[in-house]
């Protein structure tokens, strides 16, 4: 029998969001506490709350949840997609992404090419963090040594990395939203790519006019390394297997296969070691598989004993249609976003109430998920104690932050985009 919505029922949530909040607070680092044993604890907190059945019957809710069909398929996708970036990045295409755009960038142009290159790499890797610690040491010498605005420099690199982390088929993000929502991931990046591009295009032209005249008399003279355009080709091939609708699955599968044969084929290592590295993308992923795994859980006791239907029913006399449902779960997240600074784990917080939201206003999902992981990506690119912030400031230490918000034009403009987005559905 389901529990009665009240806010004891959401405060397991809470719990979650308390401890990860005030952890990273206390020790100055958001990620000092494993987030799977944050949600462990909240789980604890659920089973030792909710009374209304035997702790045996809420163990099997909880087993229920996490084994759900679509918190399974964010798992084992969360895996290929780490054996994917693992094996990819082994077999020098990563490294060719890189060299290949440094290549072409000419120092009056840094802060466009520096957008375009981090966008290309952010939506093959899946990841804005990778992304940023992977092309931030060159990116800021090249600033340092043409006396470049640091401010500008940083905010394309993390413009270019939060286009990746919101739309790559591999990232955290998208698998969490879509499958959380139980929508297609082709569906999803079709609908986020018709906001998404026309906003990197506009950025691009933007970062152009804006320019880099403190680097005008500067000469190029970084040393770029060997890069092959057919190491790349993995990646393309993934894109297109997603975009023509082939299996997820099947699409991150395939690009595993092709970044091993490329590896081997390269020299780049061995049968073994394909196998090791491929296990090795795996091992990375774990602390992902493992929230995916326990949040699962955790929401669906939240879920039985009324907590979901509480919050709706605490924002449903301001939500009147498709629009303002949008608007809500957009609300939601970025709240979830600000307190727990992971966008990822945001999105799993609020993924119930959003699919509810989905299913009563009759949302199209791929419109929910678009919007679930815009929302997070804006807030986690501009939260000064983002992982993405402080990976920046690691290697930038006198960047100035407000000025480092006001440069990141991508992320103001694809939230405008959003919501002209939102507004039009509205009038449809």
């Amino acid at each position: 029998m389901k529990g009665k919505p009240n806010f004891i029922s959401i405060i397991p949530l809470l719990v979650f969001v308390a401890i990860f909040l005030g952890s990273g607070l206390y020790f100055d680092n958001f990620y000092s506490l494993p987030s799977p044993i944050i949600a462990l604890f909240a789980i604890v907190v659920a089973l030792l709350l909710y009374r209304e059945m035997p702790i045996v019957k809420k163990i099997e809710l909880f087993f229920k949840g996490a084994g759900d069909k679509n918190v399974l398929q964010m798992c084992v996708i969360a895996l290929l997609a780490g054996a994917f970036a693992s094996v990819a990045k082994a077999s020098g295409s990563i490294d060719s992404i890189v060299n290949m755009g440094l290549y072409y960038v000419a120092p009056e142009y840094f802060p466009v090419g520096i957008f375009v290159i981090s966008s290309f790499l952010s939506f093959a890797t899946g990841t804005s963090v990778g992304t940023i610690m992977t092309l931030s040491p060159i990116v800021f010498g090249l600033a340092l040594e043409s006396h470049s605005n640091t401010a500008l420099i940083g905010a394309s690199l993390l413009s270019g990395a939060m286009f990746g982390d919101n739309l790559s088929l591999i990232s955290d993000t998208t698998i969490a939203a879509t499958q959380s929502l139980g929508c297609q991931m082709n569906e999803k990046m079709k609908a986020n790519a018709g906001i998404s591009l026309p906003m990197a295009l506009l950025t691009a032209i933007l970062l152009l006019i804006i320019g880099n005249p403190e680097a005008a008399h500067f000469t190029h003279q970084v040393s770029v390394q060997h890069f092959s355009i057919p190491l790349v080709l993995p990646y393309v091939a993934v894109v297109v297997l997603s975009l023509l609708g082939v299996n997820v699955f099947v699409s991150l599968f395939s690009g595993i296969l092709f970044s091993g044969a490329m590896g081997i084929g390269y020299g780049k290592f061995g049968f073994l070691d394909f196998t090791h590295h491929t296990y090795q993308g795996f091992m990375d992923m774990a602390d992902i598989f493992f929230l995916y795994f326990l949040i699962g859980g955790l929401a669906l006791l939240v879920e039985h004993f009324g907590g979901i239907q509480y919050l709706m029913n605490l924002i449903a006399k301001r939500i009147k249609h498709k629009a303002s449902a949008l608007l809500g779960m957009g609300f939601l997240v970025t709240v979830a976003d600000v307190c727990v600074a992971n966008n990822t784990v945001a999105i799993l917080i609020v993924s119930k109430i959003s699919k509810r939201l989905s299913e009563t206003y009759r949302v199209p999902l791929r419109s929910a998920a678009s919007v679930l992981d815009i929302f997070s990506c804006y807030a986690q690119g501009l939260i000064p104690y983002g992982a993405q912030v402080i990976a920046l400031y690691q290697f930038a230490h006198t960047m100035d932050y407000i000025s480092l918000v006001g440069y990141s034009i991508y992320l103001h403009l694809l939230l405008l985009g959003t919501l002209v987005y939102i507004y039009r559905r509205s009038n449809r």
